[in-house]
C-alpha cells in the first residue's frame, strides 16, 4: 500500500479489496471449517473402529480360554473380515494360529502365519508370523522350507529366535556344525526372554564333541609274593 496515501484513502482501497474478495474469503473459511469437521470426523471413525476391534479380539481372547474353539475361530475370521487393516485382525490370526498348532492343525494354522507374514502392515508383527511359520514347517518336517522362509530375515529384535530356530532346522538335515553356529549365535544375543540361554546350552552340548580325552586309569602296583 503507497505510504504516501491518506488514511480515508488507505481505508477505501482496503473495503474496495474487501469487497471483490469477499466471495473468495468466505468460501475459504467455508471450506476451513468444513476441512476441520471433516478431520475429526475421520479421527473419530478411526477411534471408534479401533474400540470395535479391540473389543473383538478380547471376545476370542475369551473364547480360547474357555475351550470354544469354533466359536474363538469365528470371532477371529469375523474380525479379519471387518477390520482387515487393523493390527488386531493381524493378532487375532496369531491367537488362531497358536490354538491349531496345539491341535496339531499345521496347514490351518501356517495359512494364517502366511497371511500375517505377507500382507500385514506391523512389520514386527510380520517378523512374528514369519518365525512362527518356519516352525510350524519343522513341525511338518520340512526343514528346507523352515530355513528358506528364514533366509534373508535378520530377524530383528527376534533374532536370537531366528538363529535358534535355524539350528534346529539343521539339527534335522544332519548339519551338526552349522546348527552349532546358528545356536552359538543364538546364545549370544539371548537376552531379555527372547531366547532361553539354558536351552540353548543344552543342544549346543548334545552337538559338541568331547575335547578332552579320558585318563587311562592309574596301574595298580602288583601284590609282594609272599616269601
Amino acid at each position: 500500500m503507497d505510504e504516501f496515501m491518506s488514511e480515508s484513502e488507505q481505508w477505501e482501497l482496503v473495503k474496495r479489496w474487501l469487497r471483490e474478495n469477499a466471495l473468495w474469503i468466505v468460501g475459504g473459511v467455508v471450506l476451513g471449517v468444513a476441512g476441520l469437521a471433516g478431520w475429526r470426523m475421520w479421527l473419530e471413525r478411526v477411534d471408534r473402529l479401533a474400540m470395535e476391534a479391540s473389543g473383538r479380539y478380547e471376545q476370542a481372547l475369551d473364547a480360547f480360554s474357555r475351550g470354544d474353539r469354533t466359536r474363538g475361530y469365528t470371532i477371529v475370521d469375523e474380525l479379519r473380515r471387518d477390520h482387515d487393516g487393523s493390527p488386531y485382525a493381524d493378532q487375532g490370526d496369531l491367537l488362531a494360529a497358536r490354538i491349531h498348532v496345539d491341535a496339531g492343525e499345521y496347514d490351518k494354522a501356517g495359512e494364517r502365519l502366511n497371511r500375517v507374514m505377507t500382507k500385514s502392515h506391523d512389520a514386527e508383527l510380520a517378523t512374528v508370523a514369519c518365525g512362527r511359520l518356519a516352525r510350524v514347517r519343522l513341525e511338518e518336517g520340512k526343514p528346507d522350507e523352515a530355513l528358506a522362509l528364514l533366509k534373508g530375515h535378520e530377524g530383528g529384535a527376534f533374532a536370537p529366535q531366528f538363529d535358534e530356530i535355524r539350528g534346529d532346522a539343521l539339527v534335522a538335515k544332519g548339519d551338526r556344525e552349522g546348527a552349532l553356529t546358528a545356536y552359538r549365535a543364538a546364545r549370544a544375543g539371548a537376552t531379555d526372554g527372547i531366547a532361553d540361554p539354558g536351552l540353548l546350552e543344552l543342544k549346543m552340548v548334545a552337538l559338541e564333541p568331547a575335547t578332552a580325552t579320558q585318563p587311562a586309569p592309574a596301574t595298580q602296583p602288583a601284590p609282594a609274593k609272599a616269601d
